[in-house]
C-alpha cells in the first residue's frame, strides 16, 4: 500500500536507542457526494474517520469493517479499496515503550447511509464519540480551527486532517 505520509510528532527528536511499539489500525473513508462518514468526538473537538486497532489474527479489511460497523453501526459494507499508509510516530503513555509506531492502513468503501446502531467502547462513549455523515469541507474548517485554538486537541487531529485534505484533492483529480 502507497504510504501517503510519515509524520513524527514534535515530541519525538529521534528513534535512536527508544523502545517502539507498532501499533496496527485501519481507517475508513466512506463519502456520498461531499459528504462523508465521520466521527465526532466532543473531548478532542475534532472530526476523525471510522477506525482503530487490529484484534490478533485479524486481516485489515476484517477490522476495516469491524472498527466502521462498531463505531457508526454502518451496514451492507462493500466496494473496498486501499487509499493509502499513514505513518506516524508519537510519544507512548505507558512505561513499557518510548514511542508508538502506528501504521494506519486507510480504504474507501461504500455503506448504506442509514446507519444502523452504534458499539462504542466505554472511553469512546465517555469521549463523547458520535458518528455522522458531515461535509467534508466543513470538516475540515472545523478541525483547522480545533488545531489554531483549542488547548483540547489530541494526537490524531493532524493525521485526520491531512486525510480528509488528500481526500478533497484526490477527488479533484
Amino acid at each position: 500500500m502507497e504510504i501517503l505520509k510519515t509524520h513524527y510528532h514534535p515530541e519525538i527528536e529521534s528513534l535512536e536507542k527508544k523502545t517502539i511499539f507498532t501499533r496496527l489500525a485501519t481507517r475508513s473513508i466512506t463519502l456520498q457526494g461531499d459528504s462523508i462518514l465521520l466521527l465526532y468526538t466532543e473531548r478532542y473537538e475534532d472530526y476523525s474517520l471510522p477506525g482503530g486497532g487490529l484484534d490478533e489474527g485479524e486481516s485489515k479489511i476484517e477490522g476495516m469493517i469491524r472498527e466502521l460497523n462498531e463505531e457508526t453501526g454502518a451496514n451492507d459494507i462493500k466496494n473496498i479499496k486501499p487509499f493509502g499508509l499513514y505513518e506516524e510516530y508519537r510519544p507512548w503513555y505507558k512505561p513499557d515503550f518510548d514511542i508508538q509506531h502506528m501504521l494506519s492502513y486507510c480504504f474507501t468503501c461504500d455503506v448504506n447511509k442509514d446507519l444502523g446502531v452504534a458499539k462504542m467502547e466505554s472511553y469512546e462513549a465517555k469521549n463523547g464519540m458520535k458518528a455522522k455523515w458531515v461535509n467534508i469541507h466543513e470538516a475540515i474548517a472545523h478541525n483547522k480551527k480545533t488545531m489554531d485554538s483549542s488547548q483540547k486537541k489530541g494526537m490524531s487531529i493532524e493525521r485526520e486532517t491531512f486525510l480528509l485534505k488528500l481526500i478533497v484533492d484526490r477527488r479533484k483529480a
